[in-house]
């Protein structure tokens, strides 16, 4: 797989050394057992897969190509670039300026864009319609575009099934920028209805059987379908896509049901299910399983606590910790600055939304074992930091130096 240029300053000596090894040792992928830090009074158990993916990486070394070749230009992003708050925040202090917030807010006014300015597309991609008033402004929109692979996959994907009459299902949040842009593709091919969970998919169940009235589709999916929707329509056939950093087993629980509603309603045999639903298992971001996996399988090392390093608004990392935290105590921060004295971590909640204060649960003797992931936005020299953090609150171990020397590549 390609190699990116990305800063130096993303980069973790002791995270490269453990990837590299991994790597190494396990070429396919197939063994998805965490790594274990042995520090002596902590133990940390790095997750196997975690971090930068292809797609972020793509994303940064573009950005940042962007800026060293293009000195004194107007340089603008459309929204952040990744949900990570120090990679935006690097962005801007490099002189680039955001166009909208996550929500697509403007931050700027559009008409003071010119055609000399640059834009650069972020890895969620974007909407047909914000292509089309860039053109209309002289800017090319696809000549700095970072817009992630497996998102484009998706994509093109989603427009295959609508060419051969399939409405497209998008399992995703309606208001993420990624989403937002499948819809905008997807419903420029075929019909289109987002929906955000399995409650949703169970009460669209309601419209395949034609069980309910078309007005109380337009309510219950309000600004989730496309113009002139007609539920009795275009819900006899069916493919369901997704947002690519969901959780893969809730787009895969979705899939299955809508599957099996299609083939009870329809009287479809297995070998006639292409009548009514697309197979469309192939539209999984393959980073977003091998993390999610990972985190699985990492759940079943005991440890006093988890760590979930990202930011707040990063899908995939949210999921990460919906994981963790209905195993064991799971602290979700950003960076190591929310790890404070004594123990005190400033922690974000996935269920009020909010950051709230909270105690890491040390062990009566003086040690502990931690399990450690980030999303695919976090870059590795954060989470080498949060361990760094980690060991001030157990003196008297090992050295990161000692730990790393023990990953060190034979031939390297």
């Amino acid at each position: 797989m390609k190699s990116f240029e990305i800063p130096a300053f993303y980069r973790s000596p002791l995270i490269s050394v453990v990837k590299q090894q991994r790597k190494q040792a396990d070429r396919l992928k197939k063994d998805f057992s965490p790594t274990c830090l042995d520090f002596g009074t902590l133990k940390v158990y790095l997750a196997r897969h975690f971090g930068f993916c292809y797609g972020v990486e793509n994303a940064i070394e573009i950005a940042f190509r962007t800026v060293q070749e293009n000195p004194g230009r107007r340089i603008f992003l459309l929204s952040e670039m990744i949900h990570n708050p120090q990679v935006n925040a690097d962005l801007i202090d490099s002189g680039v300026r955001f166009i909208f917030d996550t929500k697509g807010n403007p931050y700027i006014a559009w008409e003071e864009l010119s055609p000399d300015d640059i834009v650069i597309i972020p890895a969620f991609g974007t909407t047909l319609e914000t292509e089309a008033l860039l053109r209309e402004k002289g800017i090319d929109p696809l000549r700095y575009n970072t817009t992630c692979p497996f998102v484009e996959k998706v994509w093109n994907r989603s427009a295959q099934i609508g060419e051969r009459g399939y409405t497209i299902v998008i399992h995703g949040k309606p208001g993420h920028e990624e989403t937002r842009a499948t819809f905008s593709h997807s419903s420029s091919n075929a019909p289109s209805v987002v929906v955000r969970d399995m409650d949703e998919a169970l009460k669209l169940s309601n419209y395949l059987r034609g069980e309910k009235p078309a007005e109380e589709f337009y309510r219950e999916f309000e600004g989730q379908y496309s113009s002139g929707f007609d539920p009795a329509r275009d819900l006899q056939r069916i493919g369901v896509v997704n947002q690519t950093t969901m959780l893969a087993s809730d787009t895969q629980a979705i899939a299955e049901h809508l599957r099996k509603v299609m083939s009870e309603h329809h009287g479809l045999s297995e070998d006639r299910m292409a009548e009514h639903f697309a197979d469309t298992r192939d539209t999984l971001c393959y980073a977003t399983n091998d993390n999610q996996s990972a985190v699985q399988a990492l759940l079943h090392t005991p440890a006093d606590w988890a760590i979930v390093v990202g930011g707040y608004n990063s899908s995939n990392t949210s999921h990460l910790v919906e994981l963790c935290e209905t195993v064991l105590p799971c602290f979700f921060i950003e960076n190591e600055t929310k790890l404070q004295q004594d123990g005190l971590v400033r922690h974000f909640n996935l269920h009020t939304h909010e950051e709230e204060n909270g105690r890491l649960p040390f062990p009566q003797d003086q040690s502990a074992s931690v399990l450690l992931t980030s999303g695919a936005s976090c870059p590795d020299a954060v989470v080498e930091r949060v361990i760094a953090r980690l060991l001030e609150y157990f003196p008297g171990g090992r050295s990161m130096d000692e730990v790393m020397a023990e990953f060190s590549l034979p031939n390297a």
